[in-house]
């Protein structure tokens, strides 16, 4: 071999040597520290949020008073992805009993919301993250209501005094929410928004207070209604302040505006909502039970990568190798396939679980993987094959291979650990910066848009039908082992959330990195697969990576096939988690520098 090429060979060898040397060194450290305590734990994406929640703990509420508590403030300071308008998913560990339950607190459809509408009146397409026809019924208030009525120990009151006081009397604005003002030009079509939002006509540069006092209001009217219902007991007391939102005035003023502005929601998609508990869907991983979301989400797409990977060494693989991005991306792309082709409102449609979740399918699937190429198809399997009858489903893959599609998103997360150990993973949305970007009235929130999700095609799992639930990329992942939560795991990030609480786990589990690590570690995330917004655009061979991947593993990555894109440094993430340790009595609280995520613990 000439010299030359042997020294070029060499100089990158010991470029790679070194990079791997440099990653291992700051593997060591982290840019935030891990966060311990023995009586609780807060992760969220603002700090205002993670103290209010510490402080319910403190005054001695439990996790599910303080995660109550925790989101009302971060539907403020975090305005632009969460609010009194959002969808939720929740997973919950009740310590007393040690069950896992999941709470579905989707938004449904308006009841005139019909495939032929949208064709007759839209042109067949969905307005994408505007307008009140990219809405559904906000769930968050009902997932309150049912946290605090079934578990919690405080009033409405109690829970909402931060979020009222922080509402009312205004917070120095934080950069990414004065950012998400000045930036989301749709806001200025609405007068009610800017009424809202900025009534000075110029939008809060950071730092300076920024209120909403219609929302302080309305937050107001919740506890009035609590109050006028004391005599009759907490729980009716709960109960009236969850049903004026719904069913009472709060209700019919969304009602009245909506009609008056084009949507199709009307008083009876509201008073006829209710968020639902569930039996959460779940997978042993090595000798972890991993439980997630089941119903109108996309999440369980995580279990089913993560079947696929459990047939692999990816330690001896390596942390971040070309091998290993290749063969996650590889299992993600095949999940992804057959969430678009199962996955969706459970009401609604039959999803095969028992195939979808078989270590025998997963066998199956394993198979498609090439260590050497990247795939380029959407490849849907035959899950029904592994679940009892066996019956075919036929179902329609809905995706176009050209044009703008948002795998993206926005969303929020906060999670609470409290000293018995009761776990809550809670993931609020408004799905894209201010959702429909309308502020409802003078109410002060505007609701999600996670109607641009739907399908429009007939006898799609996720089809679009008057009171279902779109299938959302909200997720949440809770983790026990012996019976006991070791992980609380979220992230906003859209199509992306189930990679990044993915890589947050394996980082754990298959490479030992204490909590903080694993949510530092460099990333990666593909698109070559349907987004979850309307038209449902794949990018076939996509993937991404973080620039502190090293060059050597991306020249690597793009001889194998991959389109890749390099983000910058600290790009891809906003996660927040907390790790337990039952055997220790010690809790681990970590919260993403990507964001502005904090964690507290005592």
């Amino acid at each position: 071999m000439p010299f030359g090429r042997k020294l070029a060979r060499y100089v990158c060898l010991v470029s790679l040597i070194a990079a791997m040397d440099l990653d291992s060194q700051t593997s060591r450290q982290t840019m935030r520290p891990v966060v311990r305590g023995t009586h609780y734990a807060v992760s969220s994406m603002k700090p205002e949020a993670s103290q209010a929640a510490e402080r319910i703990l403190r005054a001695g509420g439990n996790a599910f008073d303080a995660i109550v508590a925790g989101q009302a403030v971060l539907g403020i300071t975090d305005a632009a992805n969460n609010g009194a308008g959002s969808d939720a998913v929740v997973l919950i560990y009740e310590a007393a009993s040690g069950r896992v339950f999941s709470l579905n607190a989707e938004g449904t459809a308006p009841k005139l919301a019909t495939i032929e509408w949208y064709k007759q009146n839209q042109a067949g397409k969905i307005p994408v993250n505007d307008t009140l026809l990219s809405g559904t019924v906000p769930g968050i208030v009902d997932a309150w209501y049912i946290l605090l009525d079934r578990w919690g120990t405080m009033s409405f009151e109690q829970v909402l005094a931060d979020a009222i006081d922080i509402a009312e009397n205004g917070f120095p604005i934080n950069d990414r929410l004065a950012r998400a003002l000045a930036n989301t030009k749709q806001l200025r079509k609405y007068p009610t928004t800017m009424e809202a939002f900025c009534p000075a006509e110029t939008c809060p540069k950071p730092g300076e207070i920024w209120k909403n006092p219609q929302l302080a209001r309305t937050l107001r009217r919740l506890v009035e209604a609590e109050r006028d219902n004391a005599s009759r007991g907490r729980h009716e007391a709960l109960r009236a302040a969850r049903d004026r939102f719904y069913k009472g005035d709060i209700a019919r003023e969304m009602a009245e505006f909506s009609e008056n502005n084009g949507g199709l929601f009307r008083y009876e998609d509201f008073a006829s909502y209710t968020a639902k508990l569930e039996e959460p869907v779940s997978i042993d991983y090595r000798g972890y039970r991993v439980y997630k979301n089941a119903s109108s989400t996309q999440a369980p797409a995580e279990l089913f990568a993560l079947n696929i990977l459990e047939g692999f060494d990816l330690k001896k693989l390596g942390h971040n190798s070309a091998a290993y991005i290749h063969t996650s991306a590889e299992a993600i792309k095949l999940a992804m396939a057959d969430r678009d082709k199962y996955l969706g409102d459970t009401d609604f449609i039959k999803v095969p679980w028992e195939g979808l979740l078989s270590k025998e399918y997963a066998t199956d699937r394993r198979k498609l993987i090439d260590p050497r190429r990247a795939s380029r198809e959407l490849r849907a399997g035959v899950a029904e094959k592994y679940a009892p009858g066996g019956e075919t489903l036929e179902r329609p893959l809905d995706y176009k291979l050209a044009g703008k599609g948002d795998h993206e998103g926005d969303t929020s997360y906060i999670a609470v650990v409290d000293k018995a150990r009761n776990s809550v993973s809670l993931t609020p949305s408004l799905h894209t910066a201010f959702g429909t970007k309308v502020v409802m009235g003078e109410l002060g929130f505007s609701l999600n848009c996670r109607g641009d999700y739907f399908s429009l095609m007939p006898g799609q799992a996720n089809a679009l039908a008057p009171g279902k639930r779109p299938r959302s990329t909200l997720q949440s992942t809770m983790v026990l082992k012996d019976g006991k939560p070791v992980m609380l795991l979220g992230s906003p990030g859209g199509d992306d959330q189930c990679m990044r609480t993915m890589q947050t786990f394996l980082n754990v589990v298959e490479f030992g990195m204490n909590i903080q690590q694993a949510i530092e570690a460099p990333r990666w995330t593909t698109r070559a697969f349907p987004s979850s917004p309307f038209p449902h655009v794949m990018y076939p061979l996509d993937l991404g990576v973080e620039d502190r991947v090293p060059e050597a593993v991306r020249k690597q990555l793009r001889r194998m096939g991959h389109r890749l894109k390099v983000s910058p440094a600290w790009s891809l993430g906003s996660n927040g988690a907390i790790l337990a340790d039952p055997a220790k009595g010690v809790l681990h609280a970590g919260a993403d520098p990507r964001a502005d995520a904090y964690a507290l613990a005592w």
